[in-house]
């Protein structure tokens, strides 16, 4: 197939457009202000790239652009998305739901497929078995992002295009190597929980973190890109289907030396105000940003992709979670060895 890809010069884009290529596609990838295109290893993909703004109408471009591309391809995967935590009601707006409109708009006028990558925290904040297909909440969100992906699905679910909605959860680097191309968002908070800048986290007992592989992901949109007319009208969980409880996810941490293990406090019970003025701040702006993950605990269920695609997602326990620290580390994005010792 002819498939366009937008975000792809962000994480999950660019190792998309690899494995697309790799599969035989013709890959184009739409790109904004960083004009490269890079795998999860650092290389660059050989891919055609074309420039283009989502939060725009015709993406930026004139109208003869924008027919030529909405006649040159048979579908769009939608990767495009901000997934900071700190932004205003109105950037995200503009690109997690305007933007979704405006592609939906181009693939509508060239009558291509809709490959939409979704986040399964779309659910807010319930507990228990999230089905894949659970309608969508009206509130109940606990932040922005996840009330803004729930907008764009509502948008891509009420559109005339063929579709198909993948929903990962929380997306870290790959199964056997624990590689990561950028350490952002989740790395953010977890670097200032190890080294022990952040030492309290609010967390409500039973709390689970459904950690995904990158490549686990990746797999699963290339497999329902790749067969979008079995996947019409599908939402399929990307999920690790194997929830991590909070306390064993910081005893990970915390069995290294150089590291250090938060304090877990009741909810009910922790004041940020009373935190040293650093430690506020810093769980202000970035650990505070994620402290809701540490009171859920979601169940995903992804029987659905499971059945489409045969395969599940490989284990994510403790061994796994250690993989991801060890190559933090091995990156230098991690201190190697307790300074004080």
């Amino acid at each position: 197939m002819n498939i366009l890809v937008t975000g792809a010069a962000g994480l999950l884009g660019g190792e998309v457009c690899k494995r697309l290529a790799d599969a035989g596609h013709r890959v184009t990838a739409l790109v904004h202000n960083n004009p490269e295109v890079r795998a999860n290893d650092g290389s660059l993909v050989d891919v055609a790239t074309i420039k283009g703004d989502v939060s725009c109408e015709k993406l930026g471009w004139d109208q003869a652009t924008c027919a030529s591309v909405a006649n040159g391809y048979d579908l769009i995967v939608h990767c495009a998305a901000t997934v900071r935590f700190d932004l205003a009601e109105a950037d995200y707006s503009s690109v997690n739901v305007d933007g979704v409109a405006n592609v939906l708009a181009l693939a509508e006028a060239g009558s291509m497929a809709f490959l939409h990558v979704s986040t399964a925290y779309v659910c807010g904040t319930r507990d228990g078995p999230i089905l894949e297909s659970d309608p969508l909440p009206a509130s109940g969100f606990a932040n922005g992002y996840e009330a803004s992906k729930a907008a764009g699905e509502r948008l891509v679910r009420s559109s005339h295009v063929r579709w198909a909605i993948a929903r990962p959860s929380i997306v870290v680097g790959e199964h056997q190597s624990g590689r990561i191309r950028q350490f952002d968002t989740t790395y953010a908070a977890f670097k200032l929980i190890a080294e022990g800048r952040v030492r309290q986290m609010p967390a409500r007992a039973g709390a689970t973190l459904d950690f995904v592989p990158l490549d686990h992901v990746v797999r699963g949109i290339v497999a329902i890109a790749s067969d979008m007319e079995r996947a019409e009208g599908g939402t399929f969980h990307l999920v690790s289907a194997q929830p991590l409880p909070v306390e064993r996810f910081t005893g990970v941490i915390g069995a290294y030396p150089q590291f250090h293990e938060p304090e877990l406090v009741a909810p009910e019970k922790f004041d940020a105000s009373m935190l040293p003025a650093l430690e506020r701040r810093l769980f202000k702006r970035v650990a505070g940003l994620y402290a809701s993950y540490f009171q859920r605990d979601p169940e995903f269920d992804d029987s659905q992709f499971r059945a489409f695609a045969g395969a599940s997602c490989p284990e994510t326990g403790e061994p796994f979670i250690e993989r991801l620290i060890d190559y933090c580390v091995e990156d230098g994005f991690l201190r190697a060895s307790d300074a004080s010792a």
